[in-house]
């Protein structure tokens, strides 16, 4: 297995673990916290594709598609490219209303084929390549994309936890 089939690998779990976090939620559960100022299933799977796609449409050098596509008043936003829903306090989480299941699942298929394009085109050596040199040491694309999915599976894990709390 190379590097490339490996994170083939890692990021092909994830939409199943998207689609079982929401399959059969309505709007409301999706975004009734489990405490006060807990992260709602809605929001958790929201902020795992608004990551992957903000840092993966850098990468690729394309807008991304939460913009393109205007997906942030389907989910009571607006389609601000710098909400990723870091920072986010309570009141923030809240305003995340995605409309229904299918459209958090719809939003996330859609990064999910973009990165998935791209994963299929990566050779061993481009992981070598700095793509952010805000950090010490330098982030290259390999532990780029190893964040992303780290972050991503630990939130989806998230969202399976508060389903199960629902």
């Amino acid at each position: 297995m190379n590097s490339r089939e490996l994170l083939d690998e890692l990021y092909g779990r994830l939409p199943d673990l998207v689609r079982h976090a929401v399959d059969g939620l309505g709007a409301d559960e999706m975004c009734t916290p489990p405490a006060d100022g807990a992260n709602t299933v809605g929001w958790l799977v929201w902020h795992l594709t608004r990551v992957q796609d903000h840092h993966v449409a850098e990468l690729v050098d394309q807008p991304q598609i939460w913009v393109t596509d205007d997906w942030g008043p389907r989910f009571g936003l607006t389609s601000d490219p710098h909400n990723t829903g870091y920072g986010h306090d309570a009141d923030d989480v809240a305003a995340v209303r995605p409309s229904n299941a299918a459209v958090v699942v719809a939003y996330f298929d859609a990064v999910f084929a973009r990165t998935r394009e791209f994963i299929a085109t990566l050779t061993d050596a481009d992981l070598d390549r700095v793509v952010d040199t805000r950090w010490n040491p330098p982030v290259t694309l390999g532990v780029r994309l190893v964040s992303v999915a780290d972050d991503s599976l630990q939130h989806a894990g998230q969202a399976a936890y508060v389903r199960g709390l629902l």
